[in-house]
């Protein structure tokens, strides 16, 4: 259990405290301030976390303003059975379907706070759209398998802003509380919770870096981490030692009072590299996605006042290799040559059907589809990601005049690639519906040497990344994201959200804007409740 209340002073006292400044938290703190309540938002860096670093992409539908300017009639039905197809049970149908009712309120909602949209929709199929577009097909809602059953529309609404806009969006919300009065303590790490005498969680406990040179000094030094987590891990490593030094020379004891309610928002635990090996050891070939707060900090005090867990195994793995879009055309083999997945499927869906097959796949295309890509990936790559893009098709690439000799160099099975590659020429050839459900006009026979192959290997050193987050966390209340405790009742004064909580992406990370969309569904929800609770 954590800390019981003392007589000592409380550095702070509001109504609500919120664990976490990413999406989640943010959007709990202005909602729980709309509703009258006090609110202290309490982050152990600089604030944004994941959030600030995503792509910025909300997983909306249903009719928002967007969809029908961009010429689109999606109806929440449609959203929900495409939604149902992925998520599964991860929540109720009834949770499910509110979500899909309010999407385009909750766009609406986030402009009011002051995040920019657009209704620019991007022509091809990619991972993340240029600057010139703003919503896209973000998932697999194209793919013939999910075609059968619900009707195609874009869905990721993505920020309005220059590269990769998670920054965008974050600032937008950071700026929209400071406007109303939120309290935010940055710097501050949360060690334990507060408890009454019974049992009610009351408050936090904690050590902060107080306000002057060296709190400036120590969020600049982790704005710079946050960067370098992304594109130069190990230098993300060397600064972050250098916080810790920092945090053990300046940590001064923090408390803060909750008369209401305390929300956890503090992110997962894809930094905690323990985690990662007790839930599911082969995610430890991935590189993290997020920052070194996602470190199941926020997850274990949830348990200390006896909150449950789940879905803990559960984590995505992201393989994009789109944009160009022509790879589509390539097939996404195994070590055995056997094809893996629909490979016009979602990034972090096909990271799913890897996992399945122990991390390791090549996409594997001919000669055609080469030039075609080598010609397209200038025009429909961002900045960035040309620089994973480029390397991956001009240096790390494999290349033979056979499939046999290609399957040599990619150490898989050259009779499996070879049967693999012959029977999906056969199929394209004669116009077959492709049976993993890949879209017609991607399905084009392979066989025109030399063959090419991309490493999509969860452990690739040859290629783009593995990237990967956690999905599981905390079960709540899904009316109000009360954190719930193992006999299945609420623990009262404590919520959870975003990748703290379990929640919509938490059997699959099914689309880009799927857990930001769950963050501000959830988020809400918690602040919502927590400020109508009567004072403790």
């Amino acid at each position: 259990m954590g800390e019981k209340e003392e007589v000592a002073k409380w550095d702070a006292e509001v109504d609500v405290v919120v664990v976490g400044f990413g999406g989640a938290g943010a959007c709990a703190a202005l909602e729980a301030a709309e509703a009258g309540a006090s609110v202290l938002i309490i982050d152990r860096y600089h604030g944004g976390g994941a959030t600030a670093a995503s792509g910025a992409v909300i997983y909306a539908g249903g009719g928002t303003t967007y969809q029908k300017t961009a010429g689109f009639d999606d109806t929440p039905e449609e959203m929900y059975k495409y939604m149902k197809q992925e998520i599964t049970d991860a929540v109720s149908d009834e949770t499910l379907r509110l979500y899909c009712e309010q999407s385009p309120q909750m766009i609406s909602w986030l402009e009011k706070m002051g995040v920019p949209f657009s209704a620019s929709l991007c022509p091809f199929k990619t991972s993340y759209p240029t600057d010139k577009y703003y919503i896209y097909y973000s998932g697999s809602e194209n793919n013939g398998l999910y075609k059968a059953n619900s009707k195609p529309a874009p869905r990721g609404h993505r920020a309005r802003g220059k590269g990769i806009s998670g920054l965008k969006l974050f600032h937008a919300l950071e700026h929209t509380t400071q406007k109303k009065g939120v309290q935010i303590r940055r710097n501050t790490r949360v060690d334990s919770l507060v408890f009454s005498d019974d049992g009610l969680v009351i408050g936090i406990e904690g050590r902060t870096i107080p306000p002057g040179f060296m709190c400036k000094y120590y969020s600049f030094l982790n704005k710079v981490n946050s960067k370098l987590n992304t594109w130069w891990p190990k230098g993300g490593r060397k600064v972050y030692a250098w916080c810790k030094s920092i945090e053990k020379k300046n940590y001064r004891p923090y408390r803060a009072r909750a008369k209401k309610g305390v929300i956890l928002a503090a992110g997962g635990f894809m930094f905690n590299r323990k985690m990662v090996q007790e839930y599911n050891p082969l995610f430890r070939k991935t590189l993290p996605l997020g920052t070194y707060g996602d470190d199941g900090k926020g997850i274990s005090l949830g348990q200390s006042a006896g909150g449950a867990i789940s879905h803990m195994d559960r984590m995505s793995a992201w393989r994009f290799y789109t944009p160009p879009e022509p790879l589509i055309k390539g097939v996404l083999v195994d070590k055995e040559g056997k094809r893996i997945c629909g490979e016009d499927l979602y990034g972090a869906k096909q990271g799913d059907y890897i996992a399945q097959h122990e991390g390791i796949a090549y996409l594997v295309f001919d000669s055609k589809v080469y030039k075609e890509a080598t010609k397209k990936v200038w025009g429909q790559t961002a900045f960035w990601q040309k620089g994973t893009m480029l390397p991956m098709l001009f240096v790390t690439r494999k290349k033979a005049k056979t499939l046999k000799a290609l399957a040599g160099k990619c150490r898989i099975s050259p009779e499996g690639l070879e049967k693999t590659m012959a029977e999906y020429n056969e199929r394209a050839k004669s116009g077959t519906p492709d049976p993993l459900g890949k879209m017609e006009k991607f399905v084009k026979p392979q066989e025109t040497p030399p063959f090419y192959a991309l490493d999509c290997c969860f452990g690739s050193r040859s290629g783009i990344p593995t990237v990967a987050m956690s999905l599981g966390g905390l079960v709540v209340d899904e009316k109000t994201s009360e954190v719930i405790n193992a006999e299945g009742k609420p623990i009262q004064g404590l919520y959870a959200a975003g990748r703290n909580a379990v929640g919509l992406c938490s059997n699959t990370y099914f689309a880009s804007g799927s857990s930001i969309g769950d963050c501000v569904f959830a988020g809400r929800r918690a602040g919502k409740h927590a400020a109508s609770q009567p004072s403790k």
